[in-house]
């Protein structure tokens, strides 16, 4: 297992908030930008010590409101305090409306090589409903713009389940997706926590409610067709062709260290898990203090935690949990372990063994929570 260090940036920032957000994000305070480049580049300088950087992902919010002098300020000091693997991949998000062709031209010079491109519908409908601000064909453009800039590792992100949408209807995206020719595709369910805008209109009864039926059967037609397609399944809300696995979000289902960068971050480091403030004031406080981030979390993680924890993220591959890296990481054998849970859950059509080996079968996929839960300590 490579044990190189993933490091993720946030940027909380966005043009406007969307409808369905439950993330770390503010709209409406791009001024606060440059302070907090600076906040960004005094956490890099505390936390690096030369150790070496295998990925590098900003995420956000939209880090694509970054300024390209920005972009490259945060990556110059990165590259200063960190030893970055010369084959690092380092991925930025991007959201249409927010990119031109120059400016992704720009980015790919900095040393970005694969961008994940929030399309999320290809609806006009839809999008007004999710409260985004670009159109399909503008998410269309942005692709292509990619594709000109340089970019040969293109993700697009798009959801599933939302409410009004038929199989037709998905069927029809699902094919003018795969037509733009992405390397990586990145398919959520819309979830809601119940304090997002659309949350509220669908309790208010404005908007139909998300129907979990109709949501599975999206999820399993995207399976059906993207195999088709040439796509890998090869995690749970992840498909790509081959040899264009996302390296960084591998580090977070195989158990290897990475470090969180910015306001609400997460790090995973020497068994212990910490992580930001959420809070955007107190985070550019401290930093203009000269102090360290304020500690939003923090936990030592015990071997009974790290195991369960490594079954459940390897159950979220396609490939499963492998009993023979179980026994070399915790000395322990996976059947013996878990024989009970292992055993009820291939009953209930949720589970599949093989040689020693588990991994999720396609309705598991769809009732993942059902799974994991049953592994903890």
């Amino acid at each position: 297992m490579d044990d190189k260090l993933a490091l993720y940036i946030h940027i909380p920032f966005c043009l406007r908030r969307c409808n369905y957000c439950s993330f770390v994000s503010h709209d409406g305070r791009q001024a606060d930008i440059p302070a907090y480049v600076q906040a960004l580049k005094h956490e890099i300088e505390i936390n690096a010590s030369g150790q070496q950087v295998g990925s590098i992902y900003f995420g956000g919010g939209t880090p694509s409101l970054l300024s390209v002098g920005q972009l490259g300020d945060l990556l110059k000091t990165i590259h200063y305090r960190f030893e970055v693997d010369a084959l690092a991949e380092v991925t930025m998000e991007a959201n249409p409306g927010t990119v031109d062709g120059a400016y992704l031209s720009t980015v790919r010079t900095l040393g970005v090589n694969r961008i994940s491109i929030g399309v999320q519908s290809l609806d006009d409908k839809e999008l007004a409903l999710l409260g985004r601000i670009h159109t399909s064909e503008e998410a269309k453009d942005v692709v292509e713009l990619a594709r000109n800039a340089g970019f040969d590792n293109i993700n697009l992100d798009l959801i599933y389940g939302v409410p009004g949408r038929t199989t037709d209807q998905w069927k029809r995206m699902l094919d003018e997706i795969a037509n733009l020719h992405p390397q990586h595709l990145s398919l959520y369910a819309l979830t809601l926590e119940g304090n997002e805008l659309l949350s509220l209109s669908i309790e208010a009864g404005q908007v139909e409610a998300i129907d979990l039926d109709k949501t599975a059967d999206q999820y399993e037609l995207a399976e059906d067709m993207l195999k088709i397609r040439g796509y890998s399944h090869y995690e749970i809300s992840n498909w790509a062709l081959e040899g264009y696995q996302c390296k960084h979000n591998m580090v977070y289902w195989q158990g290897t260290p990475y470090l969180g960068i910015g306001v609400a971050a997460h790090s995973y480091i020497s068994g212990r898990r910490f992580a930001n403030t959420s809070g955007l004031d107190s985070y550019l406080a401290a930093s203009k203090d000269g102090g360290l981030p304020v500690r939003g979390m923090e936990e030592e993680i015990g071997w009974e935690t790290a195991l369960a924890e490594a079954v459940i993220l390897g159950l979220r591959m396609t490939r499963g949990v492998n009993s023979g890296d179980i026994k070399s990481r915790f000395s322990v054998d996976l059947l013996d372990r878990y024989g009970s849970q292992v055993k009820e859950l291939t009953g209930l059509g949720l589970l599949e063994s093989d040689k020693g080996s588990i991994k999720l079968t396609s309705r598991g996929r769809l009732l993942g929570n059902e799974v994991f839960w049953r592994f903890l300590p």
